[in-house]
């Protein structure tokens, strides 16, 4: 397929779609922009590139601005104020329209040549493709804690990919737009579209090069962040609209090894004649038998809040239909919850 004009946005849908969260990156985007358009017009591939200038204060934007004015295929959105990788990513899906979706770091650690096979994987079939840095260009201080988190991630999670925070995944179009990233979910996408049901999610050993420009913005603290995020992810994919099955299972658990201790206790003074007065025991089954009657009340109610909103929308999305012969042609109903607001 040929390539657009430089100077024109094509009027058809582009091929590919690539998606790249800024925050202070200026020294880096003119290459970065240099190296996917290459990767793309030499495979034949038609793309737009939306560069999310993420509050940035090194001039980012001016540069993003100029890059356009050069070449209109070259796209940017501006945040007032820093909102996170996460809002970046959700704004850059919702405006992209190319059939495949690709998204990347923009401190040109990611390869923009890993692109043309990232599609080829996609359009064998797969639903999402994730990078996997197999040989990582950063210090121990970052590869050590991030071979640890994958892998809880991955024993928690059940999905086995080696490299959840890799910036270099590519999609289906319809996967981006089923998903909601907020908050610092961006590493969980690929569990949420498999909890959407798009399961054929595989993953590719990429490039990864040392940081040329900058300095890098993350720290150890977003590991915690993680962990904090992977049972948030879990929760929601598992129990959003059944918090009994969540709260109810812990209390039920709860509450019946308190009775049982507390009935053992109670043979143990009407049969035995022991005397309970010293034992810890006795406060350890009270205490699982509150927690447990808690836990199942937090269940109850949280049935009770989210019931009038599942009556309002759909929580499933029909992927296809067969019409019967003479049926009339009804409006699927697709999940309807709110995607959250950003400001731009």
């Amino acid at each position: 397929m040929p390539g657009s004009s430089p100077h024109s946005v094509a009027e058809s849908i582009p091929d590919v779609s690539v998606v790249v969260p800024v925050y202070d990156e200026v020294e880096s985007l003119p290459e970065l922009v240099d190296r996917i358009r290459t990767a793309c017009t030499e495979h034949n591939l038609t793309f737009e590139v939306w560069l999310v200038d993420d509050g940035s204060r090194d001039g980012s934007w001016d540069e993003i601005d100029r890059l356009h004015d050069e070449d209109e295929r070259i796209a940017g959105i501006r945040f007032q104020r820093n909102y996170g990788k996460s809002a970046a990513l959700a704004v850059g899906f919702e405006h992209a329209r190319g059939a495949y979706v690709i998204t990347m770091d923009a401190d040109l650690q990611d390869d923009p040549g890993e692109i043309p096979e990232l599609v080829e994987m996609l359009e064998q079939g797969n639903d999402l493709v994730s990078g996997w840095k197999k040989r990582r260009k950063d210090p121990l201080s970052k590869t050590i804690p991030s071979r640890f988190f994958n892998f809880v991630t991955r024993k928690i999670s059940g999905l086995e990919l080696h490299d959840f925070n890799c910036g270099l995944k590519a999609y289906r179009r319809e996967v981006v737009k089923s998903v909601d990233v907020y908050g610092e979910l961006h590493r969980y996408i690929p569990l949420l579209a498999k909890w959407e049901g798009y399961d054929r999610i595989t993953e590719k050993p990429v490039k990864h090069h040392p940081r040329k420009y900058g300095r890098t913005k993350f720290g150890l603290e977003r590991f915690i962040r993680g962990f904090l995020d992977l049972v948030t992810v879990i929760f929601l994919t598992r129990f959003a609209v059944r918090p009994m099955h969540f709260f109810g299972s812990i209390g039920t658990v709860a509450f019946l090894f308190g009775f049982l201790t507390s009935l053992w206790l109670t043979i143990d003074k009407l049969v035995f004649g022991e005397a309970l007065s010293d034992r810890p025991l006795l406060l350890l089954g009270a205490l699982l038998i509150l927690f447990g009657a808690q836990m199942f009340t937090t269940g109850l109610l949280g049935e009770i809040v989210i019931k009038p909103r599942m009556e309002e929308t759909e929580s499933y999305q029909v992927a296809e239909v067969r019409h019967a012969a003479g049926a009339p042609l009804a409006q699927t109903a697709e999940s309807s919850t709110p995607s959250p607001s950003y400001e731009s």
